[in-house]
């Protein structure tokens, strides 16, 4: 439930309902507005049946919350999020462009990467250092020395880092280069790991699941959320589907339906949600257009010799047209790209 105080609330009321509530077992999520202060109360609402809560000095009114993920859902916050990460903004009206290769592969491939896309307007560089791959046989990533190589291409120009964390064992490794912890399509509902990377509190790239629902992906949100860690992206990434055509079915739709239900920014992969270099540009534009906070983009120098999906990395010159486009795009819906 959500617990609307009284706009000349006093801070000792306040820490006093928040007292109470947590008398009864609840655990409490605070989200000051300008002329608002909601508490969102989660727990057994059936303690606290026989108790007026609109009577507690300094409340206004409580307001039950029906959907299943409480913390994320527009009923508890109205206003869309924008995530500043060191002045980098994604969300509201700025859009956020992460590319860079699907692996880190080597320094120099990373640098030429780096330099090429920050020089078009991408401010967020991705990379896997760890690689989750269908084949035990296939490339696995470079570890903590393409960490490295991540951290020191991003400093260089003036960029923010975000790759994968696969294991809750590394989250120690990964936070010390990354500024972004991404969780992939395969660990959307690693429950464990959603819970410790929640606890970290650092900012989260929430990918969706190969197969999972809209309702699934917004609870795995939600996992991370309730342990206090609000700064969450969400990725549209696609999903399964019997046609062999493209990798994945990438279902714009998920765009207008999340941001009906929830204030957390979303922005769309068209890389791995197609699988095909002829696809990324158009699909990019669509998800601009149909209202995507940004975007994550493949990019490597050589497609054809690249260690994992070439076939969905496009050139930098491709991506300088790509850049082009969803910038006018962007203006046209108020928005702007950060640069």
């Amino acid at each position: 439930m959500i617990i609307i105080l009284k706009p000349d609330v006093t801070e000792e009321q306040k820490e006093l309902i928040v007292s109470k509530l947590k008398g009864y077992g609840f655990s409490i999520h605070l989200s000051e507005g300008v002329e608002r202060t909601l508490v969102g109360a989660i727990g057994d609402e059936r303690k606290l049946r026989d108790k007026a809560l609109s009577s507690w000095g300094g409340v206004e009114r409580v307001v039950p919350i029906v959907k299943p993920y409480k913390i994320i859902s527009k009923d508890f916050k109205n206003e869309n999020s924008t995530i500043d990460i060191k002045g980098i903004k994604i969300g509201g009206n700025f859009v956020g462009v992460m590319a860079g290769p699907c692996s880190v592969e080597s320094r120099e491939m990373l640098f030429e990467i780096a330099e090429h896309v920050h020089k078009v307007g991408a401010r967020i560089l991705r990379g896997g250092a760890f690689k989750p791959r269908t084949s035990p046989y296939a490339f696995q990533g470079l570890g903590e020395e393409g960490l490295k190589y991540l951290r020191e291409a991003a400093d260089n120009f003036g960029m923010l880092v975000v790759t994968e964390l696969m294991d809750p064992r590394d989250i120690e490794l990964v936070s010390k280069y990354t500024d972004i912890i991404q969780l992939g399509a395969r660990n959307m509902q690693n429950f464990r790991l959603l819970k410790e990377v929640g606890k970290n509190k650092m900012p989260v790239l929430l990918k969706r699941g190969l197969c999972a629902t809209i309702k699934e992906f917004l609870m795995a949100a939600e996992y991370i959320a309730s342990e206090g860690s609000y700064d969450i992206i969400l990725c549209e990434r696609g999903i399964r589907s019997f046609d062999t055509e493209t990798r994945n079915v990438l279902d714009l739709s998920s765009i207008p339906i999340i941001k009906n239900n929830t204030y957390l920014p979303i922005i769309v992969d068209p890389s791995h949600g197609t699988g095909r270099r002829d696809c990324i540009l158009p699909m990019s534009q669509a998800a601009i257009a149909a209202g995507a906070d940004g975007l994550m983009i493949e990019v490597h120098t050589n497609p054809a010799d690249a260690v994992s999906d070439g076939d969905q990395s496009i050139i930098p010159e491709d991506f300088n047209i790509l850049m082009e486009r969803i910038k006018m795009i962007s203006g046209v819906l108020g928005k702007s790209i950060n640069e």
